[in-house]
């Protein structure tokens, strides 16, 4: 209530605005791309009040990991044929720097979705590769399949995200050529250094019995060519310090400076929700990251890493706040860990979203009201309680006895309680709106005001001198730095005149 408090902060968060002035015009040794799948910026919200409640506090006032990021901007998130996008074609647009089709994933436009034919002469590469060309150390984690839309655009060209294994392509498809996402990931970039996430099932022929789930028929191998992806990779990194492994001990037991090659596959499709986990058999998103980055570090030219918290997604299509909160909790967690083992001074860190979701919180709530609270009010017109949490459609859509359910009957607090929406539907739908994109490290600065979501990965390949421009980077005793050259920035002008 004093307006000292408020005076004083506003003063101390000016003083610290105004050292930015002096940029950061460093070449990023490394690259760090976090990707919250579906963290839309009401999610940012409601996480940072999430967070913040589950410390003990009000929540309003706390800070995220990425919220201390320097630098936010905005992306439009649109695919080339689709108003609200999917997470396939996004990811096309900021790991490949080319906006995409939905539903397709490292190619062009010009591809059709599951048309196969058109597949050959429109795959567009990733920053990913960018790196791994330059000698860098590349790594992928994610709390979903590591074939799922996000990860696989990494890596892979294919006209349908979701052709996982062989077992999921139309026989024409196959006969066509084209090749599952799988496949791909162990054959278009073969020495990825490390790749952690789910998805074991994809990796081995039909019917063969899950490690960790044996003789449970959905968890089993599904791939239909007979081939056992994991042992083949296994067999030509034998001798080259690949580590295959599958739980968490196994993943802490590792010795990151005896490891050149990681594959870690803890569950047979997605891992499980974090507030779900068995945190004696299954890695957190954070742990994952950090034995990553012991990893990747290791390699003096720097590395790329793409983490995805992907399940904040899958939370929002089941209409479980709860579980998409908490998901967006523990991304920022790993933010954290990855803030303490790297430097802005070498080190550009990327955070964003693909889409948003039609999630959103209000109700004229209270200061401190938990966040899977109900507003302070009923219904004028129904005369029924609601939560702050709804959705603009999806499967917390019911009506009882011919009106919306009375909620003060049900425990609207537990883990997979689907908020009330107003359009019934199976699974709730992204968002079209814009999503934060916040960056801190070396030009970071270039992230600001509103772009197109492809511009993401051409700020990050020239902030480290990769990819198809490096006309700006120059050798200074033996080692590459960062130089403005007048030319180049004249030539990128003359491109856009004649592209406009």
């Amino acid at each position: 209530s004093d307006p000292n408090f408020w005076n004083l902060g506003a003063q101390q968060t000016l003083s610290e605005a105004l050292t930015l002035q002096d940029l950061n015009k460093n070449k990023a040794n490394n690259l760090i791309l976090f990707l919250g799948d579906g963290m839309g910026i009401p999610t940012v919200t409601a996480a940072r009040i999430l967070k913040g409640q589950l410390m003990g506090q009000s929540g309003e006032e706390m800070q995220l990991e990425m919220d201390k990021f320097p630098f936010v901007s905005l992306a439009k998130t649109y695919n080339t044929n689709a108003q609200v996008p999917d997470s396939a074609g996004t990811a096309t647009a900021y790991l490949c720097g080319v906006k995409a089709n939905e539903g397709t994933v490292g190619v062009s436009a010009a591809a059709v979705r599951s048309q196969c034919n058109t597949t050959q002469g429109n795959e567009v590469t990733s920053i990913l590769r960018w790196a791994k060309d330059a000698g860098k150390s590349v790594g992928i984690v994610t709390t979903t399949r590591v074939n799922h839309a996000t990860p696989s655009a990494a890596y892979a060209h294919s006209v349908d995200r979701d052709w996982y294994s062989d077992n999921e392509m139309p026989p024409e498809a196959l006969e066509a050529g084209c090749r599952d996402i799988a496949r791909q990931l162990f054959e278009n970039i073969p020495n990825i250094d490390v790749i952690m996430g789910g998805g074991r099932k994809y990796m081995f022929p039909k019917n063969m019995s899950d490690v960790e789930y044996p003789g449970v028929a959905k968890q089993s191998g599904l791939r239909k060519d007979g081939r056992n992806l994991v042992e083949e990779w296994k067999d030509k990194k034998k001798d080259k310090k690949g580590f295959y492994i599958w739980n968490k001990k196994q993943l802490l037991s590792l010795n990151p400076n005896n490891v050149d090659y990681l594959l870690a596959l803890f569950e047979p499709g997605d891992l499980m929700y974090d507030l779900e986990r068995n945190t004696e058999t299954d890695p957190s998103l954070t742990e994952m990251v950090e034995v990553a980055i012991k990893i990747l570090k290791r390699n003096p030219r720097g590395f790329y890493l793409l983490v995805e918290g992907g399940r904040i997604d899958h939370g929002h299509h089941e209409g479980k706040a709860k579980q998409a909160l908490h998901e967006a909790v523990e991304m920022d967690r790993a933010i954290g860990r990855a803030a303490l083992m790297t430097s802005t001074y070498d080190t550009l860190t990327v955070v964003t979203a693909d889409h948003s979701h039609m999630f959103n919180f209000g109700g004229y709530t209270p200061r401190g009201n938990t966040i899977f609270g109900l507003a302070p009010m009923t219904s004028d017109v129904d005369q029924k309680p609601f939560t702050s949490i709804l959705y603009g459609n999806g499967p917390g859509y019911k009506i009882v006895s011919g009106g919306r359910e009375n909620i003060s009957t049900i425990d609207y607090t537990e883990n997979d309680y689907q908020a009330q929406a107003a359009v019934p539907l199976s699974m709730e739908t992204h968002g079209g709106e814009d999503v934060a994109v916040f960056a801190k490290g070396p030009l970071a600065h270039l992230f600001h005001g509103v772009h197109e979501q492809n511009y993401i990965p051409h700020v990050m390949a020239y902030a480290a001198c990769i990819g198809q421009n490096k006309k700006h980077c120059v050798s200074q005793s033996g080692t590459d730095g960062l130089s403005p050259v007048l030319s180049t920035i004249a030539a990128l002008l003359t491109v856009t005149r004649l592209l406009s």
